[in-house]
């Protein structure tokens, strides 16, 4: 059996853990770069596309890199393509992050803000920075099964950054919701070759960790 580790690329769109991710990674067994060449995330066998920060700017980054066309085949292809935080959100059709910005859309959906989320004491602050809940859509208990989410228990806390949350057009493709306040949002999604969630996996704990072996263990089956 060959011990060759598997290669991911972590695309630098100069923004977000991309260490923590790398780190995250390496600890699973994987070997991981953080990269811009199209040369490399074609090479690799799966693409993780992270970031924190405005929707605009990681979208002009992105042009400016020449990699939105990179992008749009690795989303085409068999190989894994894996969104966290803004990367999430960047693979819908639009934003209305400061204004309206045109995304990957691979994913046809908007993002949209938080407007007023209201909790039982009262409003809620924007964005939300906390340890929050995933849960399984209601009815499809076996949603997990073949994604990254697989072994972990339904009501798991992750860790979330966020002013903005995704909202896919076609709604079978939402894995997991979570509840901030009075408002439920897609909080994983899973899209043909395509796993994607708004929380940090990095940053929460073994159950984040999990997140990649998963990848890990995916890579190695394939």
């Amino acid at each position: 059996m060959s011990d060759v580790k598997s290669q991911v690329a972590i695309i630098d769109l100069g923004m977000g853990n991309l260490f923590s991710v790398k780190h995250a990674c390496e600890y699973v067994g994987l070997r991981a770069s953080i990269t811009s060449s199209r040369q490399e995330i074609f090479n690799a066998d799966a693409v993780i596309l992270p970031g924190v920060g405005a929707f605009g700017d990681a979208m002009e980054t992105l042009r400016r890199l020449d990699l939105v066309s990179v992008l749009k085949e690795i989303a085409a292809s068999p190989k894994l393509l894996v969104g966290i935080c803004l990367g999430m959100q960047l693979l819908m059709t639009e934003s209305f992050e400061f204004g309206r910005h045109s995304g990957l859309g691979i994913i046809p959906g908007t993002v949209v803000r938080f407007e007023n989320p209201v909790g039982p004491h009262g409003a809620l602050k924007v964005p939300q920075v906390c340890w929050n809940r995933m849960y399984r859509i209601e009815g499809l208990d076996d949603s997990w099964a073949d994604s990254l989410l697989y072994g972990l228990a339904n009501g798991v806390f992750m860790y979330f950054v966020h002013s903005f949350y995704v909202e896919p057009e076609d709604r079978s493709v939402n894995i997991a919701t979570t509840q901030y306040g009075d408002v439920e949002f897609c909080s994983a999604l899973r899209y043909r070759n395509i796993f994607a969630c708004q929380s940090h996996p990095e940053r929460s704990g073994p159950h984040g960790l999990r997140v990649y072996h998963n990848l890990a263990s995916m890579l190695k089956s394939s």
